[in-house]
């Protein structure tokens, strides 16, 4: 199978949510912007995402489910697709990442990996 065909771009770019957070609950919230693109020759449908969220405790949530924003986005070669979300942490660094499922319109499932990234209350990192 040439790599080629099936290739999907993601870029993320995060922020923290100062007026929903409550860091003396232990509540960090942190919004996320996913850019996805197809880079690849073949048109392919998201399926499903596995996230897994790790606090700077060492707490790991896994996240699973259908899609991403109640929707399973058809992407032609070129296209892009957009969404915002968001996670909450109990502590203020935190890391995330995981995988989309895809589905190539000639029937190939193929795993888009999410790179990890950095969750960050602005000014804790240098």
């Amino acid at each position: 199978m040439d790599e080629k065909q099936f290739d999907i771009g993601i870029d993320v770019a995060t922020n923290y949510v100062d007026e929903q957070s409550e860091p003396d609950a232990g509540r960090y919230v942190f919004a996320y912007t996913i850019t996805i693109s197809n880079k690849g020759e073949f048109p392919a449908r998201l399926i499903s995402r596995h996230w897994v969220i790790t606090d700077a405790n060492g707490k790991v949530q896994e996240v699973n489910g259908d899609g991403v924003v109640g929707e399973q986005p058809h992407l032609n070669p070129g296209e892009v697709f957009r969404y915002s979300s968001g996670a909450v942490l109990e502590t203020p660094v935190g890391a995330m990442q995981g995988l989309y499922r895809m589905e190539a319109d000639n029937g190939v499932n193929f795993d888009a990996p999410i790179a990890p990234f950095t969750l960050a209350v602005p000014g804790l990192l240098h």
